[in-house]
């Protein structure tokens, strides 16, 4: 099957079929005469495992080293054990800072309770809270530390 084929099967976006391919995640695909990739069974069945890891946040690594378990011959649970536990404890990390996140919107909306002020609460407490926040580059995407890996 093309790439496009590959695409619709498992959801996943060809751009990402790709950069998955680059980052050696999927197995390279067979080249056909007219140098068109074409994908089997063994990258429908891996990208499909990797869609799932990633649809529960895991990170590429983390992928990856899922990956590397998955291919031993007789792989332990005390590894992957180790992998999802880390990983929980990030998830239970995020909640703590969505909680946050979910009082400070609340606190601001509050601001601007009536229609037709003067001047919208909302917007001069995110003016007031610019003038304090750290610089751009010291956080991540929506106030959380930057993320390493990409796709």
């Amino acid at each position: 099957m093309k790439i496009g084929e590959l695409a619709t099967l498992t959801g996943v976006a060809v751009e990402t079929i790709r950069y998955y391919e680059q980052q050696k995640l999927l197995p390279l695909a067979a080249r056909s005469a007219a140098n068109y990739r074409v994908y089997g069974p063994v990258q429908l069945e891996r990208l499909r495992f990797i869609r799932q890891c990633r649809s529960l946040g895991l990170s590429l690594d983390e992928v990856r080293e899922l990956l590397q378990a998955r291919e031993q011959p007789a792989p332990t649970c005390a590894e992957v054990n180790h992998l999802i536990d880390r990983h929980l404890a990030h998830v239970r990390e995020r909640l703590v800072e969505l909680q946050a996140l979910e009082t400070q919107l609340r606190a601001l909306r509050a601001q601007c309770a009536v229609d037709g002020a003067a001047r919208c609460g909302i917007l001069q407490g995110l003016e007031a809270a610019a003038v304090m926040a750290p610089s751009p580059a010291a956080v991540g995407v929506h106030g959380g530390p930057p993320r390493s890996d990409a796709g």
